[in-house]
């Protein structure tokens, strides 16, 4: 069985101490860095753009998992492989023609994620999730951090999962928000590959003790 993944929400971090932050998730046992791109449309939220996501991948030693809030995502998609992102994940609910999206994402030599919101069902992607490297199922609205965790989510995986299974698909699970150690363990048993977990880590007196945590308690 694979090992499952920490994705640490650099949305979480200090930004007036960004490359601090970027140094310990290099440090530490995480696997991805999570990049929230919001654009104050598809989401009620700015993070930051193109330049910050330059000045991480300047110092980040591992995968760069970009998750877009944005609108008309197609726009960019280039310009995010350009800034070396390695997965780009964009919003089901944002997409038009998702599978034209897909392939102009694989076409510039990254994994392509399709993010669900919460009130998303699991059956949009009976079409295409042989397309899809990663589903990221939203465990929060998308927007803002530090939100609490919607209990329904561990039902979607539970679908998801069955669903790449009938299909035969190699996709992975990621779960973004109010993911904690409380939570960890049943999300990886119902079916969940990848962990972001923002606030939990950065707010947290030690965050590599807590990334050490969530890695053993997702690989228990």
């Amino acid at each position: 069985m694979s090992s499952k993944l920490i994705a640490p929400s650099i949305l979480a971090a200090d930004f007036a101490n960004l490359q601090r932050d970027i140094e310990m998730v290099n440090q530490s046992e995480a696997d991805w860095f999570h990049i929230d791109i919001m654009d104050g449309v598809f989401v009620p939220n700015i993070s930051f753009g193109m330049p910050v996501l330059k000045a991480i991948t300047n110092y980040a030693k591992k995968t760069i998992d970009v998750h877009l809030m944005i609108v008309d995502p197609d726009r960019y998609i280039k310009t995010f492989a350009e800034l070396g992102s390695n997965i780009l994940t964009v919003h089901y609910e944002a997409c038009t023609h998702l599978h034209r999206t897909l392939q102009a994402i694989k076409a510039e030599g990254m994994k392509a994620g399709v993010a669900l919101n919460p009130h998303t069902n699991i059956n949009v992607l009976e079409d295409t999730i042989n397309d899809i490297d990663l589903v990221c199922v939203m465990s929060v609205n998308p927007g803002f951090g530090g939100q609490s965790f919607i209990e329904n989510t561990y039902t979607k995986v539970k679908q998801l999962k069955e669903l790449i299974l009938k299909k035969g698909a190699s996709t992975l699970i990621e779960i973004d928000g109010g993911v904690t150690s409380v939570n960890a363990k049943k999300l990886i048993d119902t079916g969940a590959d990848v962990l972001v977990a923002g606030s939990f880590v950065f707010k947290s007196n030690n965050p590599l003790e807590t990334i050490k945590e969530l890695k053993m308690i997702a690989n228990s």
